[in-house]
């Protein structure tokens, strides 16, 4: 499948940078949010390829989404955001902060196939891939830790084809991806655990995770 747009739902911390950085990385990016028109200056920032847009327009145009939202926002998607984005592959960045999510990210935190499987109920029908969740956006603009190591992107999912886009959306804006397993594997990545917000190498979390 050949990746060539790429549709940002979420033009924060993560979706924003990570679209700057996929811009110039020669894709085609349509940032969106509830507020497009605020989105002038990451697209300036982005350059030539970048665009801005509506949640629906970033959907349609992209080969891909990336999905960068907060948690609690996934119960706001109306039901034609949800259907758009059925059988899209979706990469998922969201995580569970109970300060700003309330009882839902309690509750996600808990699940025992961690936030793949929360997300994957609420979008059904979408090809979901867990990735770019687990490093701080700051450190992601310098794809290189402290240690001057590139850093690793852990990434789960079921779906194949849309593990590997994931994996060559990463590669692409200069980082490390780590396959960990399928979607239920995204646990061991998630808020709280060994790598999460480490900006470990891929070495370093194939070593603490016990990967091959």
């Amino acid at each position: 499948m050949k990746i060539t747009r790429i549709g940002i739902v979420g033009s924060g911390n993560i979706g924003g940078n990570l679209g700057i950085m996929l811009a110039k990385a020669g894709y085609e990016v349509c940032f969106s949010s509830r507020h497009p028109e605020s989105l002038g200056d990451l697209v300036r920032t982005a350059g030539p390829t970048a665009r801005a847009g509506s949640v629906a327009e970033a959907i349609t145009f992209g080969d891909v989404v990336l999905l960068s939202v907060p948690l609690k926002a996934y119960r706001e998607l109306d039901s034609e955001t949800r259907q758009a984005l059925h059988g899209k592959i979706v990469i998922d960045t969201s995580n569970p902060y109970p300060e700003r999510d309330g009882a839902m990210a309690v509750e996600a935190r808990q699940d025992p196939g961690g936030m793949g499987s929360v997300v994957a109920r609420l979008l059904p029908g979408a090809r979901i891939v867990r990735a770019f969740n687990s490093v701080y956006f700051e450190d992601l603009k310098q794809t290189v830790n402290k240690n001057g190591d590139t850093i690793g992107i852990p990434i789960a999912g079921d779906d194949q084809e849309a593990v590997a886009v994931a994996v060559e959306l990463a590669r692409s804006v200069g980082l490390d991806p780590v396959v960990v397993g399928g979607l239920t594997a995204s646990k061991l990545f998630d808020v709280g655990t060994s790598v999460y917000a480490t900006s470990a190498s891929a070495s370093e979390i194939k070593a603490k995770l016990s990967i091959e």
